[in-house]
């Protein structure tokens, strides 16, 4: 199976968990009464220590709720913030038949394929100031470039097609036969949008064509949801806060400020809790905390088999929470699931503690759940591009990897990809270093130079 046929497996895997969940009528009708376990109930094979990338993507985004909290905020503050309500378009754009070039406006039936026509210019039509007037047989009007098509008029020639017009004050022009057809470089009233008719849709992520959009609609706030409110911490009595002293055996924590960067470019509002030790009365009260001040939490460490790894056992006691062994390199321990406290409940994402795991992880299946969760529509998996390996990668089928690569052009233009050196779970360098995602899929065995493969570009995606 390739990467693909992998999400499409996915997406045949939600549909089947949506039509499984709607036979459950309490559920139904109340999703916030879902749980992990009715989740994976309906997911066929399932098997929490070998678990397949589309599958663990296809739970999460069949438990996660959008949260349902709507702002009203000015134009200029919109930008990638999620849509809340369909924007109807209050006017026509255009609001009149106007003008695509700067030119001479005149009607097209006086056109005639075989010879030349010449007309009358009787005056000039200028953006915000419409000529008085219609225009007659054999004449036309000089007319600028957004100006309101005058009376008699469905046709502009542009300036430089014409002969004899060498100057504003030019009494005639001769328009070349063939130059131009009836209709052409006229905009039609309505063309852009229409009014009544949709401009955007709720659920879109507002970028900056959108606010144009509004603006040209004359449009100055916008309903958007809410912030995602996000907590992170990090586990660990290794870990040090920049600014520590290092300790021997020790090292600088980079994961917080990693997972700063990717929640503040996806738009969250972000809570970072720092270091959390190894301690299950820290770590419950951390967990507590964050779960009544946050809409999803989102730990690194913690979630693999080491004696100190009191974080699963907190995840387990305070929620509904599965621990995942899944199938792919980085990141193979994970946990998902939600935690309550005090009334309160938040998602949770608990990510593996070596720095590129963690990152991938996130990219790969936490990030299209928090834009579920933003209220986003069509969260669509990252595109991607099918190009040219450059040398050969070793890659064991079975699970998932994700392989740092650069994305260059050789020189006879052709896109390839050759990977960053090594791809340990801890080599940090190698993610700022690469471009993009290698993606070897699932079933895929090693790579030879030449081999067409998957990657993802960095650029939109971090």
């Amino acid at each position: 199976m390739n990467l693909r046929a992998a999400y499409l497996l996915r997406d045949s895997n939600l549909a089947d968990l949506d039509d499984d969940m709607s036979k459950d009528s309490d559920t139904a009708l109340n999703p916030a009464n879902k749980t992990l376990a009715s989740v994976i109930s309906c997911l066929s094979d399932y098997d929490p220590d070998a678990l397949p990338v589309a599958d663990a993507q296809a739970i999460i985004r069949q438990l996660i709720e959008p949260i349902n909290a709507v702002e009203k905020i000015a134009l200029r503050s919109a930008l990638d913030r999620v849509l809340a309500a369909d924007i109807v378009s209050p006017i026509n754009v255009p609001s009149h038949d106007n003008s695509a070039m700067d030119g001479y406006a005149f009607h097209g039936k006086e056109l005639n394929k075989d010879s030349d026509l010449s007309l009358k210019v009787i005056g000039t039509a200028f953006a915000g100031r419409a000529f008085d007037g219609t225009v007659g047989s054999g004449a036309c009007v000089r007319i600028m470039t957004g100006a309101i098509m005058p009376g008699g008029c469905d046709t502009v020639i542009p300036q430089e097609y014409v002969l004899g017009a060498n100057a504003a004050g030019d009494s005639a022009i001769t328009i070349p036969a063939g130059a131009v057809k009836t209709g052409d470089n006229r905009r039609l009233k309505g063309e852009d949008l229409k009014v009544g008719t949709p401009a955007l849709q709720k659920g879109k992520i507002l970028r900056p064509a959108d606010l144009g959009l509004l603006a040209s609609l004359g449009i100055g706030e916008v309903p958007v949801q809410r912030r995602l409110r996000v907590a992170f911490f990090s586990t660990g009595d290794e870990l040090r806060s920049i600014g520590e002293t290092l300790d021997e055996g020790c090292v600088y924590d980079s994961n917080r400020y990693t997972l700063y960067g990717m929640l503040t470019r996806l738009g969250c509002d972000v809570v970072d809790m720092g270091v959390i030790k190894d301690d299950p009365a820290v770590l419950e009260a951390a967990f507590r905390t964050a779960c009544e001040n946050a809409d999803a939490i989102i730990t690194s460490g913690g979630v693999s088999v080491g004696e100190a790894d009191y974080t699963k056992q907190m995840m387990a006691q305070l929620g509904d929470v599965g621990f995942w062994k899944i199938g792919m390199r980085p990141g193979r321990p994970m946990a998902f699931g939600k935690i309550a406290s005090n009334g309160k409940q938040a998602y949770l994402f608990g990510l593996p503690g070596n720095p590129v795991a963690v990152m991938v992880t996130f990219y790969f299946l936490a990030r299209q759940a928090l834009l579920h969760m933003m209220g986003a529509s069509a969260v669509a998996a990252p595109p991607l591009m099918r190009v040219v390996s450059k040398a050969a990668i070793r890659k064991r089928p079975g699970r998932t990897e994700y392989q740092r690569g650069i994305l260059s052009r050789n020189s006879a233009g052709i896109q390839e990809v050759s990977i960053t050196g090594s791809q340990g779970s801890g080599v940090l360098r190698s993610m700022s270093e690469a471009n993009c995602m290698v993606v070897l899929e699932h079933d895929r065995a090693d790579v030879k130079a030449g081999d067409l493969v998957d990657v993802i570009l960095f650029e939109g995606l971090i």
